[in-house]
C-alpha cells in the first residue's frame, strides 16, 4: 500500500471532486465560489475543495447563503468537512451559523485486490447477492429503519436512484427471506477508487461475519472495474475491523447538518 501521505492526496485529488459530478438521477450541482451544492436529493450537500480560501466575514456569507438556500426550499443541508480542510475554523462558523455536528468518522482506504483475495463466506442460512428490484431497496429502507429506531423510507429512493445511475451497486444478506444486512459499492469513472457505504446490520445478525462477507463481495465487483482503492467514511464500529483488515486511516470527516 502507499504511504497514508500519498493515499490522502490521491484522496483530495481524485475522490472528492466526484462528489459534486458522479450524482444520480433527479440530482445537479450548483457551484457557488468554492463551494457545491448538490439539490434534489432527501436533504441538500456541500462539498468543497481541502483549501476554501475565504476566511472571515466572506466565510460567514458563504455558509449563511447555503443555510438559508436550503430553508427556503424546506430542506436540511449537510455540509462535509474534513480534518485536514482549511480554513482551521470552518467547523467553529459552521456551528455558529446552527449547523450542528453529527460523529465524527475516520476515512480508510484499502487495496481492492488485497480484499478481494479474503473468502469470508457468509454464516450459515445466510445468502449475499446483489439487490436490483425496487422492492429489494424498499425492504432495505425497512431494515435501516429499524437499525437506526427512525423512519428512513426515503432511502428507498435513494437507493433506487442510484442504482439507475449505473455506478453503483448494492449487496444484501438475506436469511429466511428477510434483509439482515445491507450495503453498496459506488464507482467513480476516471478514478482508481470505488466507496463502501452502508452496512447496516440488524441487531441479532451482528458479529457473525455477515460485514466481512459484504466487504470482500464488494471488493471483488471492484476488481472486476478495474478499480485500486476502496475508500470508507468509517464508524468507530467498523474502523477497528478495516484496519484490522489492512485499511489506512489518512482522516477523519465530520458531517455538520442544519434542519429548518
Amino acid at each position: 500500500m502507499p504511504s497514508s501521505t500519498t493515499l490522502l492526496a490521491a484522496y483530495d485529488q481524485q475522490v472528492r471532486p466526484t462528489e459534486a459530478t458522479n450524482l444520480p438521477p433527479g440530482v445537479h450541482a450548483e457551484v457557488d465560489g468554492p463551494i457545491t451544492r448538490l439539490v434534489g436529493r432527501h436533504q441538500g450537500f456541500i462539498t468543497g475543495p481541502r483549501d476554501l480560501g475565504l476566511g472571515g466575514a466572506a466565510l460567514d456569507a458563504l455558509i449563511a447563503r447555503q443555510r438559508d438556500f436550503f430553508a427556503a426550499r424546506g430542506e436540511g443541508v449537510e455540509w462535509k468537512t474534513h480534518g485536514h480542510d482549511l480554513p482551521a475554523d470552518l467547523p467553529d462558523r459552521l456551528a455558529a451559523a446552527g449547523f450542528v455536528p453529527e460523529p465524527r468518522e475516520t476515512v480508510l482506504i484499502g487495496s481492492a485486490d488485497d480484499l478481494a483475495a479474503t473468502r469470508q463466506a457468509p454464516p450459515a442460512g445466510v445468502v449475499v447477492r446483489e439487490a436490483v428490484a425496487d422492492e429489494d431497496m424498499r425492504r432495505i429502507a425497512d431494515m435501516v429503519s429499524e437499525v437506526w429506531h427512525e423512519d428512513r423510507s426515503w432511502f428507498a429512493d435513494h437507493l433506487i436512484a442510484q442504482v439507475r445511475g449505473g455506478q453503483t451497486v448494492v449487496v444484501i444478506a438475506e436469511s429466511g427471506g428477510r434483509v439482515v444486512s445491507a450495503s453498496r459499492v459506488e464507482f467513480s469513472p476516471g478514478t482508481e477508487f470505488a466507496g463502501l457505504w452502508g452496512g447496516s446490520t440488524l441487531v441479532e445478525w451482528r458479529g457473525r461475519g455477515i460485514y466481512r462477507a459484504l466487504l470482500a463481495h464488494r471488493a471483488r465487483l471492484a476488481v472486476a472495474r478495474g478499480v485500486r482503492h476502496l475508500q470508507v467514511d468509517a464508524t468507530e464500529d467498523s474502523r477497528p475491523i478495516l484496519q484490522r483488515l489492512g485499511f489506512t486511516a489518512i482522516t477523519t470527516t465530520t458531517p455538520y447538518v442544519c434542519t429548518p
